[in-house]
């Protein structure tokens, strides 16, 4: 499925072709997948601040949403129609050349997803409306979930003022996926097995295999 947003040419991801990314089903699983993103503005000089970010799923076409603390420095350039930069990052890790058959170059894998989009600040009841989607996304998966309704009205009242919320419409949205595509198959294999043993790798192993078996079938 193609993307619904228009393109612009002057500025891209850097992205090789065999690592390309460009459906808009993947954008929208990889987001949900890894929802902590960096939010990147141009104040001064570059900001970014580091939050979650959510896929409004009341829409057809991917919106975003999220909110910063007023006391931020990027709330000063947080304006409609603002252009922002939102990376979404997956499993990365080294993967050495000794695990290899031959001789070769170590290099490192990941996926990471780039969404750039214009601010539309979000209004009072909107703010609400996000951050009870936000917490209960979250808390859904605890064993005993405090739910946003859950949370003490009064002490609602006394947050809510200090943060900004806003919807990232987006204009052009990339996705990259390095994960051993030109390599040998038994390389592959042995990369994805050394990866697994290690639970700071184990995803990436995981993403690698998964990669693999798509491009196999």
């Amino acid at each position: 499925m193609e993307m619904s947003v228009s393109f612009r040419k002057d500025v891209n991801m850097y992205q090789p072709k065999r690592y390309q990314k460009n459906d808009s089903a993947y954008f929208k699983d990889f987001i949900t997948a890894h929802p902590f993103a960096t939010l990147v503005i141009q104040g001064e000089r570059l900001l970014a601040t580091h939050i979650p970010v959510l896929i409004d799923d009341s829409k057809p076409e991917i919106i975003l949403f999220g909110h910063i603390a007023n006391f931020n420095e990027q709330l000063n350039y947080l304006k409609e129609n603002a252009e922002v930069l939102l990376i979404f990052q997956g499993a990365n890790g080294y993967v050495s050349s000794s695990w290899y058959k031959e001789k070769d170059i170590s290099t490192w894998d990941y996926s990471a997803v780039h969404v750039n989009a214009k601010i539309r600040l979000q209004t009072s009841s909107e703010l609400e409306s996000s951050l009870e989607k936000l917490v209960n996304h979250f808390e859904k998966k605890q064993e005993n979930p405090l739910f946003y309704n859950d949370i003490p009205s009064d002490m609602l009242k006394e947050h809510l003022p200090l943060i900004t919320g806003f919807w990232c419409e987006p204009f052009k949205i990339e996705g990259v996926a390095k994960l051993h595509q030109s390599y040998a198959e038994e390389d592959v294999q042995s990369s994805i097995e050394h990866l697994a043993k290690c639970p700071s790798t184990v995803q990436l192993s995981k993403d690698i295999k998964k990669e693999h078996d798509r491009n196999n079938t």
